[in-house]
């Protein structure tokens, strides 16, 4: 890697893929943006990328996706729900007894001018890279299930979850913030576009985990303690997040294939909370232009 002023340097991660890119010409930098953290140094570029139109493996197929704590994810199709890591919950032990650490020694003061001793830097800086594992650990897992889902289904069904309403719960607020639901929803909506698919986002006050994924009748009340949904009307029992992927995806599909009535119930829940399309501020710019053939993404390095 070549910069202004600071020359040759070289790279901790292989940037072979993209030197390829630019020799093909199938790769323009547009920029380069150098910064500092976590006591390491990375360097970001910008490329213009030129690529194929991509579709999904299954293009027909339409999956629901229920999130939650216990689970983060669970499918429609069947599949193995997607558990929850909670890598805050495994690195709290071990930042509580560095935050000590920090805590003992002479730290900055901006009213009186005090400046940190060397001690005080050297231990913050071991508690940031905790943090800076942590939240490593957290976009690896995140861009991995949202890969393979964006890459496998034509249609990715999840809710419009109210992620800010749910962190004033003091209760939950620290494993739904590791839980990174907006996050996911981001990511799905970027990847969907890339490989040829589309997100759908059924609205917030649908019932998802209230509504029976058999005979459609709704529930007046579900607590969020109860996690086996048994229906009064059919009889069927099964898991409550089970239960909610599955509505998820049947909703998209009759608003799209129009195969039936919008409830079997009557109730008209569903009119109340179409689905619609992940635009708006979640991606606010399309990353491939109207022939497909561009695209600008970012390497960080």
């Amino acid at each position: 890697m070549t910069l202004p002023v600071l020359g040759t340097i070289r790279t901790h991660e292989s940037t072979r893929k993209l030197h390829r890119r630019i020799t093909a010409g199938s790769a323009v930098i547009k920029s380069a943006t150098v910064r500092r953290g976590a006591g390491r140094w990375f360097v970001s570029f910008t490329v213009e990328v030129e690529r194929a139109d991509r579709t999904p493996s299954r293009p027909d197929a339409v999956i629901g996706v229920d999130l939650g704590i216990k689970s983060l994810a669970v499918f429609s199709d069947g599949r193995p729900a997607a558990e929850n890591p909670r890598h805050y919950d495994t690195a709290r032990r071990k930042l509580r007894r560095l935050s000590r650490a920090v805590s003992r020694k002479q730290g900055p003061d901006r009213r009186t001018g005090q400046k940190p001793s060397n001690r005080w830097r050297r231990s913050n800086a071991a508690r940031n890279r905790v943090h800076y594992r942590t939240a490593c650990l957290r976009a690896d897992a995140l861009h991995k299930l949202t890969t393979h889902l964006a890459r496998a289904y034509g249609t990715v069904v999840v809710e419009d979850l109210n992620v800010a309403g749910m962190l004033k719960n003091r209760k939950l607020a620290r494993v739904v913030a590791d839980a990174a639901f907006a996050e996911i929803r981001r990511k799905l909506a970027c990847k969907t576009v890339w490989n040829g698919g589309r997100l759908e986002v059924a609205g917030r006050w649908y019932p998802s985990s209230k509504t029976c994924s058999g005979c459609q009748a709704v529930k007046p009340k579900l607590p969020l303690g109860v996690r086996t949904y048994v229906c009064e009307h059919c009889g069927l029992v099964i898991d409550r997040d089970e239960n909610a992927a599955l509505n998820l995806a049947a909703l998209v599909k009759r608003h799209v294939t129009g195969s039936g009535p919008e409830t079997e119930n009557g109730r008209g829940a569903d009119r109340k909370t179409p689905p619609r399309g992940a635009g708006g501020r979640e991606a606010p710019t399309p990353h491939r232009s109207p022939q497909g053939s561009n695209e600008t993404g970012t390497f960080a390095r």
